[in-house]
């Protein structure tokens, strides 16, 4: 401003006659520090700072020829001209000191000496502003009206005067102008707890999240006074196994602090040291921090943790996760930083939390960017509370919550997980040995698991949906099919029920036919004859065709064999002249079916 002559009052060139606005600058400069500063266009365009700056006019100009960086043209008075082609180069300012500049904090303060390199970028890019947010749910006792009005009136009723009999009388205002909602007495108590309680160490987020699991779980009922109701409901039959509680969140505030910024990189449990850029000046330190608050609703589900833990320990479960710490490791390595250790059971969990997301948007009414995910994962608890909070159109409608009952949450976990157990990207996506950012998912992709950004706590990485499902010919060893004891036994009872109750070494591998079995009645009696003929499935009910329009019952791929309940002309058609063997239950019963496969295979 003071170079171009102008005030901060009236933002007009004071080198141009006629007194143009200023319009902000399409280019600025900043530094891992978090400083800011307008890009430096005399340096730019000499190479070096010009000792009569006035006598140096300077220009950017479009050239018009194309939308390019190399059409904007920096022109000086001088003659010199330079495009700003490779301004964006990391080492195009190396000759440049970064000046410091907080401009956010005001004129005066800049940090003198900062030795990060200047880089130039657009005002408007993502990475000139990553902001960092954490966010809390308002749980009891701070999710009370009581609470909430003692906070709001902190500037008078922090005072330590206000306990004192004498001032009785403005508490009693209080209560009275509240409709005596609560007494003198209450209100006095939640001031002491307020603001003049012990004094505690620094809540962790750790620590703030176990409160928030052991709230959910508890429960809280329907109360005017509360911005917090979690409902114990019934858990789905189906699924009682492994799910050990269930809540229906009607109601939950939810608050977000903005406690710093950073810029060009975001900081993230891989890059924990990048430096926060200061909200506020060392010598005028506040004791708030800028937040939004907004209510919601939402469904929680608990699980045994025992078994999740008893699974993980299976060999299984331990090579994926080897594959992902390896994964880290090779990531950090790079980076020259300490590789995070990979939690198995988080992945587990995410992995899940996002096929409920995925299924959610479609049963609830809510588009998936609106649902956001809190998962809560510690010794001896695992828990996933998908919510909406939110201000907007998108904001708390009752959708999530009503599919806490049992018999919607059992149709909607069926119908995810069924849909989740394949990928129209598999057998890439399931065969993945590292997907995503430094390699940080296994078997995850846009085509399966990944959501919006704005819903997932861990910015779509640490995913893999074999641990759910299993891969192709260890099914069974994934979550669902490790935990399902009963329908495992079933399938193994196909075969052996035939002779004399016992089941053999193979046939037990034959359990892997189990979600198969549990998912298709229709397919019950071929089932059978397949696991007596040691047939091993390949692929369920994938689809076909030039736009993937028909679904087939059972298919072998590599052997183009196929089963069909009914038989459909263009479907059936079109598998024979691409040279499949199609059998359908149609024309054959279960043992002629199953021998014919067995024969072709």
């Amino acid at each position: 401003m003071t170079e171009l002559k102008a005030s901060y009052q009236e933002v007009l060139c004071g080198l141009c006659k006629d007194k143009a606005p200023l319009t902000p600058s399409r280019f600025v400069v900043a530094c891992e520090d978090g400083h800011l500063d307008d890009f430096p266009y005399a340096f730019w365009v000499h190479g070096t700072y010009p000792q009569d700056r006035d006598d140096h006019q300077l220009v950017l100009q479009a050239e018009g020829r194309t939308s390019s960086l190399a059409d904007m043209v920096v022109i000086c008075s001088c003659g010199q001209r330079r495009s700003m082609a490779d301004a964006f180069n990391p080492s195009a300012l190396r000759e440049l000191h970064c000046t410091g500049r907080r401009l956010w904090l005001g004129k005066a303060y800049r940090q003198t000496g900062c030795s990060q390199p200047p880089r130039t970028v657009q005002r408007g890019a993502s990475n000139v502003w990553f902001p960092a947010i954490a966010s809390a749910i308002s749980i009891p006792p701070y999710s009370e009206f009581l609470a909430k009005m003692v906070a709001h009136r902190s500037n008078t009723l922090s005072q330590p005067e206000a306990l004192e009999p004498a001032s009785t009388w403005v508490l009693e205002a209080v209560v009275k102008e509240l409709d005596g909602r609560f007494s003198v007495e209450d209100l006095r108590e939640e001031i002491r707890r307020q603001f003049h309680g012990d004094v505690q160490e620094e809540i962790t987020d750790e620590v703030l999240r176990g409160q928030e699991y052991q709230a959910l779980v508890a429960g809280q009922r329907e109360s005017p006074d509360t911005d917090f109701v979690s409902e114990i409901m019934d858990v789905p039959k189906k699924y009682d196994t492994w799910i050990s509680g269930v809540r229906k969140v009607t109601r939950l505030r939810e608050v977000r602090a903005l406690y710093g910024f950073t810029r060009l990189k975001p900081r993230t449990e891989d890059s924990p040291d990048v430096k926060l850029a200061e909200l506020s000046p060392l010598d005028n330190h506040q004791n708030w921090l800028p937040a939004i608050e907004t209510l919601g609703e939402g469904l929680f589900i608990s699980l045994d943790r025992d078994k999740i833990d008893a699974w993980a320990a299976s060999d299984f479960v331990v090579g994926r996760m080897k594959t992902l710490q390896r994964n880290a490791n090779k990531a950090a390595k790079q980076r020259k930083q300490q590789s995070s250790k990979v939690d198995i059971v988080r992945v587990l969990l995410h992995t899940l939390s996002h096929v409920m997301i995925d299924q959610l948007s479609l049963d609830a009414g809510y588009p998936a960017s609106s649902i956001r995910e809190r998962l809560y994962v510690q010794n001896g608890i695992a828990g996933i509370l998908l919510y909406t909070a939110s201000s907007d159109s998108a904001g708390s409608l009752g959708g999530i919550a009503a599919q806490a009952h049992a018999d919607r949450l059992a149709s909607a976990l069926a119908e995810g997980l069924d849909r989740h157990s394949w990928c129209s990207a598999d057998p890439v996506c399931i065969e993945s040995t590292g997907a995503g950012t430094d390699a940080r998912n296994l078997a995850a992709c846009h085509c399966c698991v990944l959501v919006p950004e704005s819903s997932c706590e861990l910015f779509n990485s640490h995913l893999d949906r074999g641990l759910l499902v299993g891969t192709p010919g260890e099914a069974h060893l994934g979550f669902l099919g490790w935990v399902n004891n009963a329908p495992a036994q079933s399938a193994r009872s196909i075969g052996s029920a035939r002779t004399d109750g016992s089941a053999t070494q193979a046939q037990t591998d034959h359990s892997l036919w189990a979600p198969i079995f549990d998912g298709s009645p229709e397919l019950h009696d071929v089932i059978t004859e397949l696991v007596e003929l040691e047939v091993t499935p390949d692929q369920w009910r994938a689809t076909f065709g030039a736009s993937n329009q028909w679904v087939v019952d059972l298919s072998w791929t590599m052997k183009r064999v196929a089963i069909v309940v009914t038989q459909k002309g263009a479907r059936d058609d079109w598998l024979a002249d691409n040279g499949w063997q199609v059998f359908s239950l149609d024309e054959l019963d279960a043992r002629d079916t199953a021998s014919k496969v067995a024969d072709a295979l």
